[in-house]
């Protein structure tokens, strides 16, 4: 038997999808000149008929499903990013009032949403159509993801609530509206993102994995409760110098996360491999393991990575082991991702 696979998020948009996502911007902090410049939408994204953002996601699966993937995402085709999306079903999130930021612990600087009044899910569920849409298309089972309360917090300005202890809170429970309706849809497999868990420790062990029970709380138990923490995307394709988290935060963090409700943990491993003893430290958690980067351009050769993943097993059961990419696959064109995806794959059914 081999090892299952995933993916993680967002996978390449194609020509005729002109929803706008974040870009590289030429300015820079003016207090940390290194730090990337990331322009967010305001207002509402450009408008894409529902058939063509349909076409896009069943084009995704697809491409998933031909690689090998055993659990394929919708490739989030209807989101300028993967948090905002979310946040526009949010009351109390003005996307006409931008404020200037550096974020990412000053890996980046951005114009941001800002926070101006109470956090509430606004009820108009959403991410149930964008399951129907891409399960539609495959017998295999579709993974959908959401922005977890932490990484909301960083990408927006907040200039309404006390603490972000509170607004964490907030931003759970709406999330969670959110994800019930997901799971009565009948999905069985949600991820929480979190990569802004491995960037504040405090934040992490004071109120972010209590804020992931918050998020599935009430949701059945045949559910698989995902949370997922890479360590940054880079600004740019085969971008190195990208300031990215500590990955000793995984080790620090293990203890929490397996003995909270989360049954898969997402972590990287392709870009920087940990020492792969952390392993040991989630004893019951199954981990989804990053087995091939996503903002390279090289593609790593089958027998790199089921090397990779044999080492693993020497720390995990095979049963609790999933291999994937190490985040979403958006940065890459479709030929460059499925040329991934299909070594990612070989490789898993290998080992």
């Amino acid at each position: 038997m081999g090892i299952r696979t995933t993916c993680i998020g967002a996978y390449p948009k194609p020509d005729y999808i002109n929803i706008a996502d974040w870009s590289e911007s030429a300015s820079a902090a003016g207090e940390n000149p290194e730090a990337r410049g990331f322009t967010y939408v305001s207002g509402e994204p450009e408008s894409v008929s529902d058939s063509l953002l349909d076409r896009a996601t069943l084009e995704a699966v697809s491409d998933q499903v031909a690689s090998g993937v055993d659990i394929p995402t919708d490739g989030e085709q209807r989101r300028e990013n993967y948090i905002h999306y979310h946040c526009r079903h949010m009351t109390g999130i003005d996307f006409g009032l931008l404020t200037t930021k550096l974020h990412r612990n000053g890996a980046a600087i951005a114009d941001l949403p800002t926070i101006t009044g109470r956090i509430e899910s606004t009820g108009a569920h959403f991410l149930d159509r964008d399951y129907r849409v891409a399960q539609s298309c495959t017998d295999k089972p579709v993974k959908i993801t959401v922005p977890g309360p932490v990484t909301i917090i960083d990408t927006t300005a907040n200039t309404f609530y006390e603490n972000d202890r509170e607004l964490a809170f907030d931003l759970a429970a709406a999330l969670n509206v959110e994800i019930r309706a997901l799971a009565a849809a009948g999905c069985r497999h949600i991820q929480v993102d979190e990569p802004l868990l491995v960037r504040n420790l405090d934040y992490a062990l004071d109120f972010g994995v209590e804020c992931l029970e918050r998020c599935f709380d009430g949701v059945p138990a045949d559910v698989q409760k995902i949370m997922h923490m890479c360590c940054g995307y880079p600004g740019h394709l085969d971008d190195h110098d990208y300031l990215k988290a500590d990955p000793g935060i995984y080790s620090l963090l293990a203890k929490a996360l397996d003995e909270s409700c989360i049954d898969q943990v997402s972590i990287e491993d392709a870009h920087r491999h940990n020492d792969l003893e952390l392993l040991e430290r989630f004893p019951s958690s199954i981990i989804i393991l990053g087995s091939v980067a996503i903002a390279t351009s090289r593609v790593e050769p089958v027998e790199e990575i089921a090397e990779r993943l044999s080492a693993a097993l020497k720390h995990i059961d095979r049963d609790r082991l999933v291999a994937a990419p190490d985040c979403g696959l958006t940065m890459l064109d479709r030929d460059l991702a499925m040329q991934k995806l299909k070594n990612l794959c070989e490789a898993a059914s290998s080992v």
